[in-house]
């Protein structure tokens, strides 16, 4: 299977990414990929590459989706497969999302053993009833790229790291004649009996398998397929097929296919790998994933680790990350360092690739196309990333950016429904949350030049995705101006989050001198109005007739028509046009008053008692961080002419929301969206509308910054007498000249040049 010429070109290219990174700053020590493992932040700490689409990281349990036939609410702290609060390991998927409230995959995971035989997982309460083992973690280490742990019922060392389409493996075995390796094809993330429609192994060779898995979950076309080889030959294999009875069996009976038999098929299967070990004896295996065939699989493991061993791999994955880090520079504290290149590094996990090495990949249509001059990208999680992680990218990530609204765009031609991506995963829709927010990158992306496609079919794309009468809602928001209460649980939010998508649309048809489109969109963008109840100053539920709901409470989030949030939360949602929402408050001195409110309430347990992904750490008074919606809240007090405000309370939530420990995110990190709020607000500014090209100032909380921009540029931002105590702006100068609007605006910064805050511990009114 080896081609040696390619593992030279390897090497050697190898050691040419090795001696050129030797000029960027070790930036990637300050990453701690336990930050968000612990609570309700649902990152994973094991080993990937940027952008990649392996995620190499322990499961430390196997919680089913369903109990009694029920959703069973225990699964939702295993979104990334991973608890920092559990003690015992079952193994090592090759699949994981980071940040998000619900999930999928954890595909092929591989778990080492040593002794007798078990093909049960086994309990977290009985760890000696199956395959998993207690761990401790002092014996863990996490790094970008990079992790292991040492398994302590099996006495083993397991070690991970990753390229772009390639997890590698290293298990490090005591003295034994019992040594297995097994590949569960059962296990995965949000798991439940029947979600596996069919998996498939083939032994290729002593070292070599190949095979596939499909699965209906959040996903429901979902086809993975995969090639494994190991170091070492093994010295027998052999399965279990969990399917239990069926009518028909066909002909295969004829074979004893549980031991020694090269190809097996079935909905839920598990293999073992039987190897004789010498005391420390290490066995790397390496599995690659294709989302189009075995072949690419194999191609994809040949041409990014052939000949490559361990080290080599985790050196050169640990170097691309140093790339990427090295596009901003910081100067700060230890622990602001820590929190800030973790934070880069939890924005540059998701959006994942989704293209084999050959530029195959597979489309909605579930047909292979070939990505002509753009890298595919799948986990489009827009309801969270839209806000702040996109817009990031179009500063630090230009060229990925535009490769990511190609890769929308292709999903709109591809799809039967001809709409742009809701939450993409796959090769499918998950529809998950509400909003059309894929506009809005699509919108920003072209806005701030970052788009080399037909602007004109984006633009079509977007209207033909806002214009989808069936879907939730959009036909009475057309004819009405706002989804009725009784058609809706989530009438308001989505209301609102609409009127934001259009006025995406709107800008993107003035720039391209659409006046037609415009006109109908900026006029939809108002829409929110028809929810706000001037009586009691907050968005709220309004019924068929046109009446307010009554039954109706500000601070709940049940059956109160938001998602996500309460209307104390919502109805500061029109980041499109700040000072019409103003206005109808009652103008900027109580607009401010009731930010105010927000941020110093206390919002009793109850209100939030229910809602699985938020604790009291993610609050603020009544203003929910852990949640996206307000994100741009603190922002408004520019608007209200109070700044000194927004640079109080900016500083107070990257204080309190963000810390180094494992519990570190007040909530979940939401695929990047947490994480970029984090990176931008500690640079100093804020998209509080992706679509424009502006950014509200706020309060740096970082010394000195140098953004390295992809056109040749650099951005420098320095923070005069910048401390935990001096967060007011005295006053903010780009390239030696004042600004006093608290704009900057997209151009200003990939133009280059010096943005210089000088810092104060008074407020300036």
């Amino acid at each position: 299977m080896k081609n040696p010429g390619t593992s030279v070109v390897l090497i050697l290219l190898f050691f040419s990414v090795h001696s050129k990174a030797q000029t960027f700053e070790k930036l990637y020590q300050y990453i701690n990929p336990l930050i968000g493992t612990e609570k309700m932040g649902h990152t994973y700490p094991g080993a990937t590459a940027p952008f990649g689409a392996i995620q190499l990281s322990p499961e430390t349990d196997t919680i089913s989706y369903e109990l009694n036939g029920k959703y069973n609410g225990e699964v939702y702290k295993y979104c990334a497969g991973y608890r920092y609060e559990d003690k015992t390991i079952v193994g090592f998927s090759s699949t994981h999302f980071s940040g998000t409230g619900h999930s999928d995959l954890g595909d092929f995971l591989l778990m080492p053993t040593v002794g007798k035989l078990q093909l049960n997982p086994g309990t977290a309460s009985n760890p000696d009833s199956g395959y998993r083992s207690r761990f401790s973690h002092q014996n863990e280490k996490a790094e970008a790229g990079y992790y292991k742990v040492k398994l302590d019922d099996h006495n083993i060392l397991a070690e991970m790291t990753a390229t772009t389409r390639t997890g590698v493996h290293r298990y490090t075995f005591p003295k034994s004649d019992q040594a297995h390796i097994i590949l569960d094809l059962m296990a995965g993330i949000y798991n439940y009996d029947g979600k596996n429609v069919w998996t498939y192994a083939r032994v290729e060779n002593g070292t070599t398998i190949t095979g596939y898995r499909q699965t209906n979950g959040w996903a429901r076309t979902r086809t993975v397929y995969f090639a494994l080889t190991f170091s070492k030959p093994f010295k027998s294999y052999g399965q279990k097929n969990y399917d239990g009875k069926q009518v028909y069996n066909g002909f295969w009976r004829k074979f004893d296919q549980t031991k020694n038999f090269p190809e097996i098929a079935g909905k839920n299967l598990k293999l073992y790998f039987d190897f004789d070990t010498n005391d420390n004896e290490a066995i790397e295996v390496k599995l690659a994933i294709s989302p189009v065939s075995q072949a690419n699989a194999l191609d994809n493991l040949q041409k990014e680790t052939g000949g490559l061993s361990f080290d080599q791999v985790k050196a050169k994955t640990q170097q691309d990350w140093n790339k990427e880090l090295n596009k901003i520079v910081i100067k700060g504290a230890e622990t602001e360092k820590t929190n800030f290149y973790t934070a880069m590094y939890h924005t540059f996990i998701n959006p994942t690739t989704y293209t084999d090495v050959n530029g195959e990949y597979k489309g909605l249509d579930q047909n292979i196309h070939k990505a002509e001059g753009f890298t595919n990208y799948t986990t489009f999680s827009l309801w969270d990333t839209y806000r702040a992680l996109h817009p990031f990218f179009n500063i630090i990530q230009p060229k990925r950016n535009n490769d990511m609204v190609q890769s929308m765009m292709a999903h709109y031609r591809q799809f039967s429904m001809k709409m742009l991506p809701i939450w993409s995963h796959y090769a499918n829709d998950n529809w998950c949350m509400s909003g059309y927010h894929s506009v809005s990158v699509v919108a920003d992306a072209i806005i701030k030049g970052n788009y080399t496609g037909d602007p004109k079919e984006a633009l079509k794309a977007c209207v033909e995705t806002a214009n989808k009468r069936d879907y939730e809602g959009i036909g009475q928001y057309i004819d009405l101006g706002y989804i009725p209460a009784e058609k809706s649980g989530t009438s308001v939010s989505n209301t609102l989050e609409y009127a934001y998508d259009d006025w995406a649309v709107a800008q993107l048809a003035k720039h391209l001198g659409e006046t037609d489109i415009y006109n109908q969109f900026i006029k939809r963008s108002e829409n929110w109005k028809n929810n706000f109840d001037p009586s009691i100053g907050f968005m709220r539920p309004r019924l068929a007739d046109g009446s307010f709901k009554k039954d109706f409470d500000v601070l709940s989030t049940h059956g109160q028509g938001f998602i996500e949030g309460n209307s104390w939360n919502y109805s500061f949602f029109v980041p499109q046009n700040p000072d019409e929402l103003i206005k109808m408050m009652g103008g900027k001195k109580k607009f401010a008053l009731k930010l105010d409110e927000l941020f110093t309430m206390h919002l009793p347990d109850e209100f939030f008692a229910d809602t699985e992904d938020i604790t009291r750490e993610g609050i603020i008074g009544g203003y929910v961080h852990g949640n996206e919606p307000a994100h741009h809240v603190a922002y408004f007090y520019n608007w209200a002419g109070q700044p000194w405000k927004t640079q109080s309370q900016i500083r107070h939530i990257l204080e309190m929301q963000y810390k180094t420990t494992p519990d570190g995110l007040g909530g979940n990190d939401d695929a990047g969206q947490m994480s970029a709020w984090y990176i931008l607000s500690s640079l100093g500014f804020y998209p509080v509308a992706p679509g424009s090209e502006d950014y509200s100032i706020g309060s740096p909380a970082i010394d000195h910054a140098v953004l390295n921009l992809e056109n040749g540029k650099t951005f420098e931002i320095e923070a005069i007498n910048q401390s935990p105590k001096n967060v007011y702006v005295q006053k903010v100068l780009l390239n030696g000249k004042e600004i006093s609007n608290f704009t900057l605006k997209h151009s200003e910064i990939m133009n280059g040049g010096k943005l210089t805050f000088y810092m104060g511990s008074k407020a300036k009114k």
